[in-house]
């Protein structure tokens, strides 16, 4: 089984026993294509990027779960008729790389340090860098 996420947006205006039945909906769909139901977030009211269907805003919800082809061609089939979804996305996440591992760094090590100069000496710089490497 592969695993999926599915994020869908919801009319903000809806009762919690209406986004109650929308997510039992999802889970019933997953439970009937044998899959396995992981997670389930609401993540809020939020403002869209651009008005869908007259509005402004709207209700995310995060749904991670695994399972085949069919469950995901039957879940955006049912999300795409129900009126009160105004968006969803479905994700496989199955073979998402990992993150690369930061290599260490060895320490650099310092350059040897001429002895400072004593007060009232003075240092002779180069004004060109070639000037010191011919000498």
């Amino acid at each position: 089984m592969r695993k999926y996420e599915t994020i869908y947006i919801l009319q903000p205006d809806l009762g919690e026993d209406e986004i109650k039945a929308i997510a039992d909906k999802v889970q019933d769909v997953i439970a009937s294509y044998k899959g396995a139901f992981n997670r389930l977030e609401d993540w809020g009211i939020r403002k869209l990027a651009y008005p869908i269907r007259k509005c402004a805003r709207g209700r995310y919800l995060y749904l991670r779960y695994d399972g085949g082809r069919e469950l995901i061609a039957e879940l955006e089939r049912r999300l795409r008729l129900d009126e009160k979804v105004l968006r969803y996305q479905s994700v496989n996440i199955t073979d998402l790389p990992e993150k690369p591992v930061a290599e260490k760094k060895a320490p650099v090590a310092e350059p040897e340090t001429a002895e400072a100069p004593e007060a009232g000496e003075a240092v002779e710089t180069a004004a060109n860098p070639a000037e010191t490497a011919n000498e």
